[in-house]
């Protein structure tokens, strides 16, 4: 995937698409597009040209040139690092994919990774760990295995380690899991992808059978569109009677899910819970509440609390 790079591989059009940068920084977004197709030019390969070239035609209000560079991005990447998949939907111009390519979320955390804690929590209010543990907490249980499914740098462990006696962590980034490793939280750490099926996911891959009597997702389950997946999973994973405790973005009225501008998914109560009907889960406890800031605004959430019927 060489030409999917952030470098074109040419030295004339690297610097062609620096100078566009600098011009969509300083508010010329339509004068860096005019730029961003000479370098493509000469590198029309370029898929991470194509996706920049796109952003800059978007920016000027040239809808219909942005389409073109995100669908050629798609041809040029067709796993879609980039996803340029969910800006075609957000333009209207492709159906809202039921999940976002996964190689797109890998990356998007691999390239976060070192700058996710500070940008998280002292940039945008973050509470989801604290919240959701405080849910956790009001059951007044002691766990003997937690599963925090994409658990990140690890900032929900430090939060419930007291009250479990083995903590596991998975998540679909490497860059993420080796911060969670340096936290020292963790029995367990290892990759998965909780858009697949249990089998496929990399969870139960040389698992031991030990199920968990506690299973958490915070801040996870908006990097997933249709949420089938990750409920197959947690009903793998969890003993008779044990809790599930995740938080999504709220949608509002309705029974779905939709795809937000932010490029991450908001799903409505309703939604959630007929997943967690139809996937054996009783809902104990629900709140909606503010889980950070976005653009300066806040974000609002729902954090759930469901058990799994004996």
């Amino acid at each position: 995937m060489q030409q999917s790079q952030l470098s074109s591989g040419d030295v004339i059009a690297d610097r062609r698409a620096d100078y566009a940068k600098m011009l969509d920084e300083g508010g010329e977004p339509e004068a860096a597009a005019e730029l961003m197709e000479q370098a493509l030019e000469l590198t029309p390969s370029w898929a991470a040209g194509w996706y920049r070239l796109a952003t800059y035609r978007e920016k000027a209000g040239n809808t219909a040139g942005a389409a073109d560079g995100y669908r050629q991005t798609v041809a040029l990447d067709p796993e879609d690092i980039f996803g340029a998949g969910l800006k075609l939907a957000l333009l209207g111009e492709a159906a809202t994919p039921d999940q976002p390519p996964s190689r797109y979320v890998e990356r998007l955390f691999d390239d976060y990774a070192g700058r996710f804690e500070t940008s998280l929590v002292e940039k945008l209010d973050y509470s989801v760990p604290q919240k959701l543990a405080a849910l956790v907490a009001s059951t007044g249980r002691r766990y003997m295995l937690a599963v925090d499914l994409g658990c990140g740098t690890g900032l929900l462990g430090p939060e419930i380690r007291e009250a479990v006696d083995a903590l596991e962590g998975y998540d679909i980034s490497q860059n993420m899991l080796a911060k969670a490793e340096e936290k020292g939280i963790y029995d367990h750490l290892a990759q998965a992808d909780l858009s697949l099926s249990p089998k496929s996911s990399g969870i139960f891959s040389g698992r031991r059978e030990t199920r968990a009597d506690l299973i958490t997702a915070a801040d996870v389950l908006m990097y997933l569109g249709n949420l089938e997946s990750v409920f197959l999973i947690a009903e793998r994973l969890a003993v008779p009677g044990g809790d599930f405790a995740f938080s999504v973005e709220d949608a509002g009225e309705g029974d779905g899910f939709h795809l937000a501008p932010s490029l991450r998914y908001a799903h409505t109560e309703t939604y959630v819970r007929s997943l967690c009907a139809r996937h054996g889960f009783d809902v104990l406890k629900i709140e909606k509440t503010t889980i950070r800031k976005d653009g300066g605004k806040p974000v609002s959430g729902i954090l759930f609390l469901t058990r799994r019927g004996k």
